[in-house]
């Protein structure tokens, strides 16, 4: 009970750190591009207030994905406009990315190096590698090419044509998300993981992208 406890407190101060920073980083790239509208929403914060949704919050700490509050952004104030749909629709990814490359090394440090306090060692460690997870996990969901995600924006924000694959996404990306969700959720409740199709996806490219993070830090730390 109490290592349950332990780790949902992890989960919550990972995703304070995971959450925030993807929200931060699109209204930077939004700020730097001229558009100063998440300003105007006092979004323009790391505080984690500022940016959780109840649900994504929940679906993110029960099944491993989920969302925040959309940072809201008027690209019509944009100086360049198909530089800054660009820059804002990948602000957020990479921001988790770099998140992912610094948290490994502090959890290997941790585990390393930080003496044993009772629960305070447990749930450092266990937040740094939730960090490291759902920075990583964040990473794959939101390049997901279905609207909202940033993925369906960077397509956008690259695509000259309005073509039938695109409009299909456009209109029926978020329907295909639920499904793929309660998809998720079935097999979670049934024991049968091979159908839940997102979530092997998500693992499966995690382990792919985590290698340049492992093998880089592997050649400095000890």
């Amino acid at each position: 009970m109490v290592e349950k406890i332990l780790e949902y407190i992890s989960i919550f101060l990972a995703l304070m750190l995971v959450l925030p920073l993807h929200e931060f980083a699109h209204g930077f790239a939004a700020v730097k591009s001229g558009d100063y509208t998440p300003k105007m929403y006092n979004r323009y914060t790391l505080n984690p207030l500022a940016h959780f949704d109840v649900v994504g919050l929940v679906c993110f700490a029960v099944f491993g994905f989920g969302w925040a509050r959309p940072m809201p952004v008027n690209p019509r104030n944009f100086k360049n406009y198909k530089q800054g749909c660009f820059f804002v629709s990948i602000a957020g990814v990479v921001a988790n990315y770099l998140l992912a490359f610094v948290a490994f090394p502090l959890l290997v440090l941790a585990i390393m190096y930080v003496p044993t306090f009772g629960y305070f060692t447990d749930v450092l460690c266990s937040t740094l590698y939730y960090t490291f997870r759902f920075s990583l996990v964040f990473f794959v969901f939101n390049l997901l090419p279905f609207y909202p995600l940033d993925g369906f924006r960077l397509v956008d924000s690259l695509n000259k044509t309005r073509g039938k694959v695109y409009m299909f996404l456009r209109n029926y990306g978020i329907y295909l998300l639920y499904a793929l969700f309660f998809l998720g959720i079935f097999a979670d409740a049934t024991g049968l993981y091979q159908i839940d199709i997102l979530g092997n996806i998500i693992n499966y490219v995690v382990s792919i992208i985590q290698k340049p993070i492992l093998m880089f830090w592997g050649l400095i730390l000890p």
